[in-house]
């Protein structure tokens, strides 16, 4: 058998008819990233497949270290060739891990190129790939892949002068900022805490000296991403903690730690609580839609995170207990009426049927699918992790109002990922039918995968698409 042939993981011919006539062809819609703007705004050559590959991937950043490459050619300043050459070498010892097939797949849907990634072809790619690289800009690679929708990850503090760039440009693509206050909700770390007030209180056109002034700002932010045409926010938490909070005792918390006076961990937890509980009332007021990605245990390297900071690929998936702040905070909004949209995103596997059963307990009419459990995330984003998402919103909800796959990437090479997605998809619908398990009915098989793959997010999101990418 051939590797990566046309019909790789399509295990029936259902399966295969199901990606080749109906999947395949689909715009993506990748209502979650972390691409610059600065990228798309500039419209960003990469030089070679260091910048493109290699700058800031830690997927394959832990997969060198691993194999023991030395930081220098990881993180460090060696020479881009060197580094990619590193990759080269890592690649052969990476089979049966994702990586392998998302590498191949991508050499071969950006450049045509089918040989194997290893040391001895690793000159010859790299000059093939240097050469491509000079007509393959970031606008050429969106158009490429038929991307109609890319929301990225902007702090309240970030100016958004980008977007309003991106917004002037002849591409159809239609690019959107996503409203994250992270750096907002954590006090752990009372100056650094403060600095990024004053940030945000710069870019608001207000001090944030107390808590009434820190939510002002947070709402004109929230005004300023709606005008360029945000409609998602999005926010990382380990847990939501189970703890409740009025707005007295927040106040006299928030000018506590104001003052430098540290907070006890309840106290931090009810002030982020506050802030989580404010920011999604906005969103539920303005008709967005609210991300929160839980469970990810960060920064477990100390001595990486001192010489190179947050974000270098030291994360693992953590066990903390889930259900009870969850709860919580969703009961909570919607008994108050202000339950916005809501993507609830796991890394630990072992939470899938409490996120699965967690979104049935807040649905409501008129909006079909309100709250979604997102695609498998992060440490999950492969085939057994998509998988296992599938089959526990299948068990335990409707499938068929899922609104799909996202890149959650910093790299414009991810969009193959997207394949990989709809290719599973098609795998487990095509094999059920054969299997007699869903009738043998293209339509209504046809539908739910393209459902999937595009409408749903179009009819979910509301964000404006350009007219080639309009649903008919």
């Amino acid at each position: 058998m051939v590797f990566l042939h046309d019909d790789f993981l399509l295990r029936s011919e259902t399966a295969r008819r199901l990606y080749h006539e109906t999947a395949a062809g689909l715009p993506i819609y990748d209502y979650h990233c972390h691409l610059p703007p600065a990228d798309i705004a500039s419209n960003r050559r990469f030089e070679n497949l260091c910048e493109i590959w290699l700058e800031g991937d830690h997927y394959k950043w832990r997969a060198m270290r691993a194999a023991g490459i030395d930081e220098e050619h990881i993180t460090g300043n060696a020479d881009p060739y060197e580094k990619f050459l590193a990759w080269a070498r890592t690649v052969p010892k990476t089979m049966r891990n994702p990586l392998y097939q998302w590498t191949h797949l991508e050499l071969r849907r950006y450049f045509n190129i089918d040989l194997l990634l290893n040391a001895d072809t690793a000159r010859e790619i790299w000059d093939e790939t240097e050469r491509q690289l000079k007509a393959l800009d970031t606008h050429a690679i969106l158009d490429r892949f038929q991307v109609a929708v890319v929301c990225t990850t902007d702090d309240p503090a970030d100016s958004l002068d980008h977007h309003e760039t991106i917004s002037g440009l002849a591409i159809d693509t239609k690019v959107y900022p996503a409203y994250r206050p992270d750096r907002v909700f954590d006090t752990h770390d009372l100056d650094a805490w403060k600095s990024y007030l004053e940030q945000l209180g710069r870019m608001a056109g207000s001090e944030c000296h107390q808590l009434e002034t820190l939510l002002a700002a947070l709402a004109k932010r929230h005004a300023d991403f709606a005008d360029a045409g945000a409609r998602l926010s999005d926010h990382s938490f380990a847990y939501l903690p189970d703890v409740d909070f009025d707005d007295n005792d927040v106040a006299s918390i928030f000018d506590q730690a104001f003052q430098g006076q540290t907070l006890d961990p309840d106290q931090q937890d009810r002030l982020a609580m506050y802030l989580l509980h404010h920011v999604a009332q906005l969103d539920a007021e303005r008709g967005w839609t609210k991300q929160l990605h839980l469970g990810a245990y960060r920064n477990l390297n100390s001595r990486m995170f001192q010489t190179l900071g947050r974000d270098v690929g030291c994360d693992s998936i953590g066990d903390f207990s889930q259900a009870a702040g969850l709860a919580r905070f969703l009961d909570r909004l919607d008994r108050d009426g202000g339950l916005p949209q809501t993507i609830l995103y796991n890394v630990n596997p072992t939470d899938n049927y409490l996120f699965a059963t967690m979104i049935g307990n807040y649905q409501c009419g008129p909006k079909a699918g309100k709250l979604q459990w997102g695609s498998g995330w992060w440490h999950l984003d492969q085939k057994d992790g998509m998988r296992w998402q599938i089959d526990a919103l299948s068990n335990l909800g409707l499938l068929s109002q899922f609104v799909g796959m996202l890149t959650d990437s910093r790299s414009l090479m991810s969009y193959p990922r997207h394949e990989y997605f709809r290719r599973i998809l098609c795998d487990l619908v095509g094999t059920d039918a054969e299997a007699g398990e869903l009738p043998d009915d293209w339509d209504l098989l046809s539908r739910l995968v393209g459902d999937i793959c595009f409408y749903n997010a179009d009819r979910y999101f509301g964000l404006k698409l350009s007219p080639r990418y309009c649903p008919d």
